[in-house]
Protein backbone atom coordinates (compact mmCIF):
# COMPACT_ATOMS: atom_id res chain seq x y z
CA UNK A 1 0.00 0.00 0.00
CA UNK A 2 1.26 3.71 -1.17
CA UNK A 3 0.26 6.87 0.24
CA UNK A 4 -1.43 7.72 -3.12
CA UNK A 5 -3.56 4.53 -2.74
CA UNK A 6 -5.32 5.76 0.48
CA UNK A 7 -8.99 6.01 0.51
CA UNK A 8 -11.44 6.20 2.85
CA UNK A 9 -13.48 3.24 4.18
CA UNK A 10 -16.55 2.41 1.89
CA UNK A 11 -19.70 4.19 2.68
CA UNK A 12 -18.05 6.45 5.21
CA UNK A 13 -18.08 9.43 2.54
CA UNK A 14 -20.85 11.24 0.80
CA UNK A 15 -21.81 13.84 -1.61
CA UNK A 16 -23.13 16.90 0.23
CA UNK A 17 -26.79 18.00 -0.97
CA UNK A 18 -26.23 20.72 -3.36
CA UNK A 19 -29.95 22.48 -3.01
CA UNK A 20 -31.07 24.72 -5.71
CA UNK A 21 -28.74 23.80 -8.42
CA UNK A 22 -31.40 22.69 -10.81
CA UNK A 23 -34.42 20.20 -10.92
CA UNK A 24 -32.13 17.27 -12.60
CA UNK A 25 -30.38 17.26 -9.10
CA UNK A 26 -33.73 16.33 -7.39
CA UNK A 27 -33.29 19.80 -5.02
CA UNK A 28 -33.72 22.58 -7.13
CA UNK A 29 -36.89 24.77 -7.46
CA UNK A 30 -38.06 25.33 -4.06
CA UNK A 31 -34.76 23.73 -2.50
CA UNK A 32 -37.16 21.39 -0.15
CA UNK A 33 -38.32 24.21 1.80
CA UNK A 34 -41.90 23.49 -0.30
CA UNK A 35 -43.87 26.59 -1.40
CA UNK A 36 -44.53 30.24 0.04
CA UNK A 37 -44.93 30.71 4.06
CA UNK A 38 -42.41 31.63 6.62
CA UNK A 39 -40.35 28.66 6.68
CA UNK A 40 -39.68 28.91 2.68
CA UNK A 41 -37.91 32.29 3.23
CA UNK A 42 -34.54 33.59 4.17
CA UNK A 43 -34.57 34.72 7.53
CA UNK A 44 -36.92 32.62 9.17
CA UNK A 45 -36.31 31.63 12.66
CA UNK A 46 -39.01 29.72 14.85
CA UNK A 47 -39.60 31.77 18.29
CA UNK A 48 -38.38 29.78 21.38
CA UNK A 49 -41.12 27.44 22.71
CA UNK A 50 -43.67 27.57 19.86
CA UNK A 51 -46.12 24.87 19.20
CA UNK A 52 -47.12 25.00 15.80
CA UNK A 53 -50.41 27.03 16.75
CA UNK A 54 -51.14 24.77 19.84
CA UNK A 55 -51.82 26.71 22.94
CA UNK A 56 -47.84 27.42 24.62
CA UNK A 57 -47.00 25.22 27.98
CA UNK A 58 -46.72 28.67 29.39
CA UNK A 59 -50.41 29.76 28.76
CA UNK A 60 -51.95 25.90 29.52
CA UNK A 61 -50.42 25.77 32.59
CA UNK A 62 -51.96 27.74 35.57
CA UNK A 63 -50.21 30.89 37.61
CA UNK A 64 -50.32 29.24 41.53
CA UNK A 65 -48.75 30.93 44.45
CA UNK A 66 -46.99 34.01 45.50
CA UNK A 67 -42.63 34.30 45.64
CA UNK A 68 -42.13 36.91 48.26
CA UNK A 69 -39.79 39.44 46.72
CA UNK A 70 -38.59 40.63 50.28
CA UNK A 71 -37.84 37.20 51.98
CA UNK A 72 -35.02 36.69 53.76
CA UNK A 73 -33.35 33.45 53.38
CA UNK A 74 -30.54 31.81 55.45
CA UNK A 75 -28.35 28.73 55.78
CA UNK A 76 -28.84 26.94 58.81
CA UNK A 77 -26.59 25.70 61.36
CA UNK A 78 -27.90 23.51 64.21
CA UNK A 79 -25.90 22.91 67.62
CA UNK A 80 -25.20 19.63 66.20
CA UNK A 81 -23.91 20.65 63.53
CA UNK A 82 -21.79 23.22 64.89
CA UNK A 83 -20.02 20.42 67.32
CA UNK A 84 -18.99 18.59 64.26
CA UNK A 85 -17.86 21.31 62.17
CA UNK A 86 -15.52 22.19 64.64
CA UNK A 87 -13.76 19.23 64.58
CA UNK A 88 -13.53 18.35 61.40
CA UNK A 89 -12.19 22.27 60.48
CA UNK A 90 -10.63 23.06 63.31
CA UNK A 91 -12.87 26.34 64.29
CA UNK A 92 -13.08 27.74 67.32
CA UNK A 93 -14.83 31.04 65.55
CA UNK A 94 -17.69 30.86 63.47
CA UNK A 95 -17.77 34.03 61.41
CA UNK A 96 -19.18 34.21 57.51
CA UNK A 97 -15.53 34.80 57.26
CA UNK A 98 -14.41 31.57 58.48
CA UNK A 99 -17.14 29.64 57.20
CA UNK A 100 -16.40 30.82 53.41
CA UNK A 101 -12.63 29.89 53.56
CA UNK A 102 -13.92 26.70 54.69
CA UNK A 103 -16.41 26.44 51.61
CA UNK A 104 -19.12 25.90 53.90
CA UNK A 105 -21.23 28.79 52.34
CA UNK A 106 -21.17 31.24 49.91
CA UNK A 107 -20.09 34.97 49.96
CA UNK A 108 -23.53 36.41 50.10
CA UNK A 109 -25.16 33.57 52.40
CA UNK A 110 -26.68 34.51 55.80
CA UNK A 111 -26.57 32.40 58.82
CA UNK A 112 -28.80 31.56 61.60
CA UNK A 113 -27.96 29.13 64.38
CA UNK A 114 -30.51 26.72 65.83
CA UNK A 115 -31.03 25.36 68.66
CA UNK A 116 -31.01 21.33 67.72
CA UNK A 117 -28.51 19.20 69.52
CA UNK A 118 -26.03 19.98 71.78
CA UNK A 119 -22.63 22.44 72.56
CA UNK A 120 -20.10 20.80 74.34
CA UNK A 121 -17.27 22.92 73.47
CA UNK A 122 -16.71 26.83 74.02
CA UNK A 123 -17.46 28.57 70.75
CA UNK A 124 -17.74 32.59 69.56
CA UNK A 125 -20.19 33.08 66.81
CA UNK A 126 -20.94 36.35 64.39
CA UNK A 127 -23.95 35.39 62.48
CA UNK A 128 -27.08 37.63 61.56
CA UNK A 129 -29.65 35.30 63.15
CA UNK A 130 -29.67 33.44 66.31
CA UNK A 131 -32.75 30.97 68.23
CA UNK A 132 -33.38 32.10 71.22
CA UNK A 133 -32.62 28.36 72.51
CA UNK A 134 -29.38 28.39 70.09
CA UNK A 135 -28.53 31.45 72.19
CA UNK A 136 -29.20 30.40 75.70
CA UNK A 137 -27.17 27.03 75.19
CA UNK A 138 -24.47 28.89 73.67
CA UNK A 139 -24.43 30.76 76.78
CA UNK A 140 -24.29 28.17 79.23
CA UNK A 141 -21.85 26.48 77.45
CA UNK A 142 -19.52 29.62 77.73
CA UNK A 143 -19.82 31.12 74.81
CA UNK A 144 -20.66 34.24 72.77
CA UNK A 145 -23.16 35.27 70.29
CA UNK A 146 -22.92 38.35 68.08
CA UNK A 147 -25.51 39.22 65.64
CA UNK A 148 -24.04 41.01 62.16
CA UNK A 149 -26.09 42.73 59.65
Amino acid sequence: MKLHELRPAKGATHKDKRVGRGDGSGHGGTSGKGTKGGQSRAGYKSKMAHEGGQMPIQRRIPKRGFKNPHRVEYKVLNLGQVEQLAEKYNLTEFTPETLYINGLINQTDRIKILGNGELKSKFTFKVNAVSEKAKAAIEAAGGSVEIVK
